[in-house]
């Protein structure tokens, strides 16, 4: 409900600019301006006993690739994994209450686009610098950002940030230890 108020607001604030020549004529223009404006931004909360805090923010482009930019903080230098879980519940101190890999298609846990299988949730690793700070730039065509498809939508998901590496074999899960830090994809 609160995505469609947010998007019918932009809609309404794009349509009555003054300074645009013109304006949508049907359905079909206005889910088009919709679509070019979906974001989502949420705060990392710390767990079992992190200080690993940050940014992350999905946004999905008109042409349905979903990016997804986090910024983080207070890490150990060194290889990190970051995944897509289940469930946006980060109650938990140690942020079980997430849940596994988001997998809907009962995939084999592996790399991001291994022959073998992978979780839509299997991220990766990425590496965090001299003073425990992270960038994580991630881009996909199997994600949406609300929909009916349920092998894509990622509403209702958690991002979890692991201690250590995911050694991209381990079955579920990649042995990445402790999960760090969590934020829930909100409904």
């Amino acid at each position: 409900m609160k995505k469609i108020l947010y998007t019918t607001a932009i809609i309404l604030g794009l349509l009555s600019c003054k300074d645009k020549p013109k304006q949508a004529e049907s359905a079909t223009e206005i889910e088009a301006v919709a679509q070019e404006v979906t974001k989502i931004s949420f705060e990392m909360t710390p767990k079992s006993g992190s200080e690993v805090k940050g940014t992350v923010t999905f946004s999905q482009e008109n042409n349905g690739q979903v990016m997804m930019m986090a910024y983080l903080s207070g890490l150990t230098p060194g290889e990190h994994a970051i995944h897509l879980h289940e469930t946006a519940d980060c109650s938990s101190e140690d942020g079980k209450s997430t849940g596994g890999h988001w997998n809907p298609t009962f995939e084999p846990h592996g790399a991001w686009g291994a022959e073998e299988g992978f979780h839509r949730g299997d991220i990766g690793n990425f590496t965090a610098d001299a003073d425990g700070n992270a960038t994580v730039h991630f881009m996909t065509d199997l994600w949406s950002l609300g929909g009916e498809d349920p092998t894509k939508n990622i509403i209702g998901k958690a991002v979890i940030v692991h201690q250590g590496e995911d050694d991209l074999v381990s079955q579920p899960s990649g042995a990445a230890g402790d999960r760090i830090s969590c934020t829930g994809i909100i409904e």
